[in-house]
């Protein structure tokens, strides 16, 4: 596993390279809002490899965010900057179809259905919870910068991450409560 400084730097210059300093997203751009999704799982204590994958989630685009920067037969260069367990992380989170997977993600053995493949399959127990921390950071950096998301989706999210509260992380969970449930216009 590269060290995290050194990788994080990397994985910023190689985001600027596929301009994600130049496409819009709420709270600002695209890599202002990986850097917060980063930073809110290291605050979190998340280990080195899944701190790299929040910043590099969608570098092949995802199920709520569709603009990819790099294609998927691209993905060892990714891999080389960030490593394949961090690299891993960021294909389970971009391939995810999420209406197909969430509802029974809380049970072990659910699917975890993949969008590219269309294939169907068990995640393995630290997969699901790798999935579900970095959905919790990707939302709740969502729900803070716009309070016009937060207030359309944050009781859903919140009933989403209530069921899968399993497995996040106490720091995780405890955001979710605080920022979702959060009354409207707050």
């Amino acid at each position: 596993m590269p060290a995290l400084p050194a990788a994080t730097d990397r994985a910023v210059t190689l985001l600027r390279e596929f301009g994600a300093q130049s496409i819009a997203h709420p709270g600002g751009t695209l890599l202002t809002h990986l850097e917060r999704v980063q930073a809110r799982l290291g605050r979190w204590k998340a280990r080195p490899a899944l701190q790299l994958a929040g910043l590099c989630h969608a570098f092949y685009g995802t199920d709520g965010f569709p603009t990819a920067l790099m294609p998927l037969e691209r993905r060892s260069d990714l891999e080389a900057v960030i490593g394949a367990e961090a690299e891993a992380v960021v294909y389970l989170y971009a391939s995810c179809d999420r209406k197909a997977t969430y509802p029974a993600l809380h049970q072990a053995d659910a699917c975890f259905h993949d969008r590219f493949t269309g294939r169907s399959s068990v995640p393995t127990p630290q997969a699901r919870r790798d999935l579900t921390e970095l959905s919790a950071a990707n939302e709740l950096d969502l729900a803070t910068v716009d309070t016009a998301f937060r207030d359309q989706h944050g009781s859903d999210l919140l009933a989403l991450f209530t069921r899968l509260q399993d497995l996040l992380s106490a720091d995780a969970w405890r955001e979710c409560r605080t920022v979702l449930a959060a009354p409207a216009g707050r």
